[in-house]
């Protein structure tokens, strides 16, 4: 890419930011095509930016999601120039800002804002998108053998504990109680404001589907250990 518009935060961002606040409306004129919207702050940020490049007419904000981080999306945010953009794209206007999506990313995106974060000591952009990974992505294709430990300890290594390295963290299973599977997080993920919200959205929808005689997936973890204790 030709440039960074600015550090961006990609991950662990949902439709608001983490003070509760709604992200800033946006009043500038949209294409109706739109994917992805920017705020009206965080356009001055970027057009700013961009016109501070060579040529910057011929530039347009590309953004593509390129990974899953947890239970979010991971993201690459540039500016690229428009008549040498690969492959096929969304492209549209907000304001004097050209946007451009990936075909295949527009769906995970719709519905996105790109904006400045609600502490204005934290810097950079957030993308906060209402869309979330496919907890299945990786698991529809995994083949289960054995009892119901087996099953999940499999889950675990192949699927759920790769992402949650990224982290730092991991799932372990903890035990069996019939159709019951007790499960704990350790490492990065111990006392972390996200692992409660983890192991709903993610880690016990990958099992209920792979694993459909497993009947409840209950979290052991003590969230209010750790560095950053989920309960206080």
């Amino acid at each position: 890419m030709s440039a960074d518009p600015t550090p961006t935060e990609s991950t662990d961002t949902i439709v608001a930011d983490r003070d509760g606040s709604e992200p800033e409306p946006e009043t500038a004129r949209v294409a109706g095509d739109a994917v992805l919207v920017v705020s009206v702050d965080a356009l001055a940020t970027v057009l700013e930016v961009r016109d501070a490049e060579d040529d910057a007419g011929s530039l347009c904000l590309r953004v593509e999601i390129i990974g899953v981080n947890g239970v979010d999306f991971t993201y690459d945010l540039g500016f690229e120039r428009i008549d040498g953009l690969q492959g096929e794209h969304n492209v549209y206007t907000q304001r004097n800002l050209t946007i451009a999506i990936p075909v295949d990313s527009v769906d995970r995106l719709r519905g996105a804002v790109l904006g400045i974060p609600a502490n204005p000591a934290q810097g950079g952009l957030v993308i906060r998108n209402p869309n979330r990974p496919d907890p299945m992505d990786g698991v529809k294709d995994l083949v289960l053998t054995g009892d119901i430990a087996e099953k999940v300890t499999t889950l675990l290594a192949e699927v759920v504990n790769p992402g949650l390295a990224m982290h730092g963290g991991f799932t372990s299973l903890l035990g069996v109680e019939g159709t019951r599977v007790f499960l704990t997080m350790g490492g990065g993920c111990h006392g972390c404001s996200m692992s409660a919200a983890t192991m709903v959205q993610g880690i016990q929808t990958a099992i209920n589907e792979a694993i459909p005689e497993v009947t409840e997936v209950i979290d052991a973890t003590d969230h209010s250990a750790g560095e950053n204790p989920f309960y206080s």
